[in-house]
């Protein structure tokens, strides 16, 4: 069975989908508007959605921020957003973005075991580096690489450029993966006869040193319910594998073709084998895929052309763009999945229209094919991507706060 999920951006991940007479660019802003996406991701039995957040205003340049006010500005906190989304769903995953070079590695950990706990088991998290210069003004306490022109026409360079950013970024995974473990399972005795509530031996301080920064702890919210909340990062070049190879649980991957797929999957595997990331913690591969689907091809080419129109410009996109029907989207995702992907996040360039579309025609497609769940199967999002619940890796030690 393959794994499939959808990321949730804005009105869509077409910058001109907010002009779409289907939507509702007055409901963005409203926690209704995401509930319901939600909502209808969960009906479509998918793993997980993502959520995306940044810490600029949206930008047609992926470096620099820009004067356009005919495309979709402004946004919500992703981890408050999926906090809010959680009592309203039941089985869907939340997977929110949070960025991770000017944001403190313990609030950011706290905030995702919170995720995790008013879920029940369903939260996510991807760790996101700025890579936009001017994102350090809005705090003054650091300057970033500023990229050119030149260097976002090359994935391999933005990774040069921002390698220090991701060696940072995998010291924050690393202290917000120890904070979870900070509280063994059963630290919390609540024994009112007694009046024990803690086991403080059970608490542990992590007293992670790096080269950025050092946290002592423990977290002050107990173990989360699925033990680690699920890691996830996008990667396009070497770089980012090596992140994804030693502080992910899913990677987002952008292959165009077969033979991408193939050899992507080979330099995330080499990336694996370099860190000696173990067997018994395997890494998911999702292809990242923009989708316009309707019922009739030409339809779905129509509507997308419009909004090029729109827009001034045809859609760019670091994902390949589908525009076809569910039927044909579906032989690609079996395609791909029998060339090694675990799954795909699908990227609906209109909300809600092309996730109807994923859920009411993509989902039924893959049923009749016998490729993908009808129920779930699992209440947490580690279970529904066939991902053990860790050990504690300070169970057994007693070398606590006292």
């Amino acid at each position: 069975m393959m794994h499939l999920a959808v990321a949730l951006d804005g009105l869509g991940w077409h910058p001109a989908a907010w002009r779409t007479t289907t939507v509702r660019p007055g409901a963005v802003f409203s926690a209704e508007y995401w509930i319901e996406l939600a909502a209808e991701a969960e009906r479509g039995t998918l793993d997980f959605v993502t959520i995306e957040d940044a810490l600029g205003p949206q930008s047609a340049a992926f470096h620099l921020p820009d004067e356009r006010t005919d495309q979709l500005r402004g946004s919500v906190d992703a981890v408050l957003l999926a906090a809010r989304i959680a009592p309203r769903t039941t089985a869907v995953g939340l997977v929110p973005t949070t960025d991770v070079t000017h944001t403190e590695p313990f609030h950011v950990a706290i905030g995702i075991a919170t995720l995790d706990h008013v879920s029940n088991g369903r939260a996510g998290w991807r760790p996101r580096i700025s890579s936009r210069a001017a994102d350090a003004r809005h705090f003054g306490r650091r300057t970033t690489p500023q990229l050119t022109d030149e260097d976002v026409r090359d994935p391999e360079s933005i990774a040069r450029r921002m390698s220090p950013l991701f060696d940072e970024a995998a010291d924050v995974v690393e202290v917000a993966r120890r904070l979870w473990d900070s509280w063994e399972d059963d630290a919390e005795i609540r024994d009112t006869a007694t009046g024990r509530f803690l086991d403080a031996a059970r608490v542990h301080h992590i007293d992670f040193r790096g080269e950025h920064f050092a946290v002592k702890g423990p977290s002050i919210t107990p173990r989360p319910p699925q033990g680690q909340p699920v890691v996830t990062s996008l990667a396009h070049a070497s770089r980012p594998y090596t992140f994804a190879a030693q502080a992910s649980d899913v990677v987002f991957l952008t292959p165009h073709t077969r033979d991408q797929v193939v050899a992507t999957s080979a330099q995330v595997r080499r990336a694996c084998a370099a860190q000696a990331r173990p067997a018994g913690q395997p890494l998911r591969t999702f292809a990242d895929l923009v989708v316009f689907l309707d019922d009739d091809a030409g339809r779905a080419r129509r509507r997308k052309q419009r909004l090029d129109e729109l827009d001034g410009a045809p859609l760019g996109s670091d994902a390949k763009i589908f525009v076809g029907t569910p039927e044909e989207l579906a032989d690609l995702l079996l395609d791909w999945h029998a060339a090694g992907l675990d799954g795909f996040r699908l990227r609906p360039g209109v909300l809600p229209h092309d996730l109807w579309s994923i859920t009411r025609g993509l989902v039924p497609e893959l049923r009749r094919r016998g490729a993908f769940r009808t129920a779930y199967e699992s209440s947490t999002l580690r279970g529904h991507l066939g991902l053990s619940r860790p050990a504690n890796r300070y169970a057994g030690s007693r070398a606590g706060r006292r």
